[in-house]
């Protein structure tokens, strides 16, 4: 009874001295763009991305043809990458306009941030190429950051 008791109390211990990522909290992000233009790259793939410096940041500009079209955006495109990390979530292409790819929450522990990715819109609204996307910032990290 001894040894059991033994055992419960260092399984006790290790459990309550481990990492606890259950406790979470909040990370605060700001929209920069949240769209569905198709820029006609079939090439462009389904993306999660963390972007921590200018040229990453010049590159899905590029990519996404969003720096070629600034009247289309009301959101600067110059970023601080001292002070802010860029996140991105690109859908697939998709054959009918009103499909989204939406960034509904970022949280943080003291190992990770995690970011939460849902699809509000599920699309179907017209016979039009779309690939939507969703682009956020947040206080410039170098933790591991993970899509759920």
């Amino acid at each position: 009874m001894k040894q059991i008791l033994f055992i419960l109390s260092i399984l006790f211990t290790l459990i309550s001295c481990s990492n606890d990522e259950s406790a979470s909290s909040k990370v605060e992000f700001t929209d920069l763009y949240h769209a569905d233009y198709f820029n006609g790259d079939y090439n462009n793939p389904k993306a999660n991305l963390v972007i921590k410096d200018l040229a990453e940041w010049n590159k899905l500009l590029v990519k996404l043809d969003l720096n070629i079209k600034p009247w289309q955006n009301s959101i600067s495109t110059d970023i601080d990458f001292e002070k802010y990390t860029v996140i991105a979530v690109i859908d697939e292409v998709r054959n009918y306009g009103g499909f989204s790819i939406d960034i509904t929450g970022i949280t943080q522990t003291e190992n990770r941030i995690a970011v939460k990715v849902e699809r509000l819109n599920s699309g179907g609204l017209a016979t039009v190429i779309t690939q939507p996307y969703h682009i956020v910032k947040i206080a410039k990290t170098n933790k591991k950051v993970v899509f759920e």
